[in-house]
């Protein structure tokens, strides 16, 4: 974890490697950033931060993507290469700015830990989780290697994995989202840290998972408390999340710490423009009434989907068994209607998107499209067909190919679907569409690396919209997007609906966002939908255990 290449203001000292001990002064913070500025080249990114954390105090650090969260929380512990940093970082009322390589070696893991956002990038594929969580203890503890094994398997078993003892053995790709969500924080906290850095660590996760996180988060900082007074620095754009989680709130825009304040205090009382304007960002419903006479555009009946799995052992071999990832599905979405799916990660919603845009072929049961079964489009129809039913996908940066053009990205099904369209009128038809998503023809030489997150998806949904479809799918189009941008991209989807009659299956883990949008919901686990209805209907008295579960989860306070 060291970076070499991060300069600092100040002369480092050549001191042995240590951990921070204990200050006597009481009323010194754990933390304190003061004058912080961080610089990358001519960019400013963090801009005369100063910030103070008590000992067992949960502060959170909120803001857009871009607002320096991440770069304030990197730089506490020396990780930014090709950094400029001036100001002051003190830890435990010692001067972090000044320390050697070796020195701050000595911190990483143990006295200052960090959960990063994205497990499955962080967590070494090569190695078990067991394996990467006994090395921090190794390393820093000086244990055995078997000690540090066993204290492995109690951390993943305190953090709530199942069968610790099989999973201390397992691959991060073995394990689930929340599952390796909960292996970084057990290697977090396995030399017991006194603070805590959690950059986004629910971002990707279920409703039910995030809350089991947080649970988790809250249960183990109370403890490490009374023992050493860890606190936590929890980096978010999940507002929710928020005001669950921490005791104090500081809001940066542009690199600048704009507000700070209890939570309650800057929840009902905001004093900042740019505060007001985030607690202002939470989906709003603004969907407009199906007509009674708006005809079925899409319907499945009685879908399921099976999947050859290899049997364990030398059985596998010989014999496959089956796996039924969507069991008996029947909905429908009719002309300007949103149809939403919700349900934990598993739970067969991007099966059962992908099985009614045709394209799962192990799939067996009725879908037709206007009234026509989808097996009965062959050639040329079956083109028209494609073009009639668009997909979004949830990462706009891995679904746009990083060596085209804006252009030739949303031009590219025009070449396809349209050959009798010159380059002039492909073109033409272009740059009009991007301006329907926000965007002029100023952006058609560009590459999906020149844009932010919100103006990425929005050239996804120009791509989809290019081709005049009548059905848009919709998976996970906003889960990774900040709140203002989640907002101006719903604001943009439901305008777009309005505008040319689109049905949409709209598919999220985020109930806040299904409750903006959809008319109707249905409620998948475990491959089968449980509990389906107008969306205001279920959500206000939902039937099925599992659903009550989800709505639980998802507006917890």
């Amino acid at each position: 974890m060291s970076n070499p290449s991060t300069r600092v203001t100040n002369d480092a000292t050549n001191l042995p490697a240590q951990r921070v001990s204990d200050s006597t002064h009481g009323d010194v913070p754990l933390l304190e950033l003061d004058h912080l500025h961080v610089t990358f080249g001519d960019t400013v990114a963090v801009n005369d931060v100063s910030l103070a954390i008590a000992r067992g105090e949960r502060v959170a650090l909120v803001g857009e993507s871009g607002s320096g969260k991440s770069v304030t929380a990197l730089s506490i512990l020396r990780l930014l290469s090709d950094a400029q940093v001036s100001g002051s970082i003190r830890f435990n009322g010692e001067e972090l700015l000044t320390k050697t390589e070796r020195q701050m070696r000595g911190l990483r893991g143990s006295d200052i830990a960090m959960i990063f956002q994205e497990p499955m990038t962080a967590l070494n594929p090569l190695f078990t989780v067991g394996n990467q969580i006994a090395e921090t203890i190794v390393v820093h503890d000086g244990v055995s290697p078997q000690e540090a094994r066993k204290r492995a398997v109690a951390l993943l078993d305190r953090t709530g994995i199942a069968e610790p003892g099989k999973r201390v053995n397992s691959y991060p790709h073995e394990l689930s989202g929340g599952q390796r969500q909960r292996a970084m924080i057990a290697m977090a906290l396995a030399c017991r840290p006194r603070l805590l850095l959690a950059d986004e660590p629910t971002t990707a996760l279920d409703v039910t998972i995030r809350a089991q996180i947080v649970d988790l988060l809250l249960e183990l900082q109370r403890d490490e408390a009374e023992k050493r007074g860890m606190a936590v620095l929890l980096i978010t754009h999940d507002l929710n999340l928020v005001r669950h989680f921490a005791q104090r709130v500081a809001v940066m825009e542009q690199g600048v710490l704009v507000e700070t304040g209890p939570v309650t205090q800057l929840f009902d009382a905001p004093q900042h423009p740019y505060t007001q304007r985030l607690l202002q960002s939470r989906p709003q419903r603004t969907v407009v009434p199906v007509l009674p006479i708006s005809p079925v555009l899409l319907e499945a009946r009685g879908v399921s989907v099976d999947f050859r799995t290899k049997l364990p052992g030398f059985a596998g071999w010989f014999r496959h068994g089956r796996f039924r990832a969507v069991s008996d599905a029947t909905v429908s979405v009719r002309q300007g209607e949103t149809l939403g799916i919700v349900g934990e990660s598993g739970s067969g919603k991007s099966t059962l998107a992908m099985t009614l845009l045709g394209l799962q072929r192990a799939a067996h049961g009725d879908i037709e499209f206007q009234g026509r079964p989808l097996a009965s489009y062959r050639g040329r129809e079956q083109t028209v067909l494609r073009s009639n039913m668009q997909v979004v996908f949830q990462d706009p940066f891995s679904s746009l190919s990083p060596r085209q053009t804006i252009e030739r990205i949303v031009g590219e099904g025009l070449a396809l679907h349209r050959p009798e369209l010159g380059a002039d009128a492909r073109r033409d038809k272009v740059i009009s569409v991007l301006r329907e998503v926000g965007l002029d023809r100023s952006v058609l030489h560009r590459y999906p690396h020149e844009f932010s997150g919100g103006q990425r998806q929005r050239i996804a949904i120009a791509r989809a919209l290019v081709l005049e479809p009548r059905v848009l799918v919709l998976d996970e189009p906003t889960s990774a997007l900040d709140v203002s941008i989640q907002q101006q991209v719903l604001k943009l989807l439901a305008g777009l609906q309005q505008k040319y009659n689109l049905g949409f299956v709209f598919i999220s883990h985020d109930l806040a966002v299904i409750g903006a949008m959809a008319h109707r919901v249905a409620v998948m686990q475990n491959g089968s939908i449980v509990e389906t209805g107008e969306v205001e209907k279920i959500f206000a008295e939902p039937s099925h255990a599992y659903t009550r579960k989800l709505l639980k989860a998802a507006y917890a306070n």
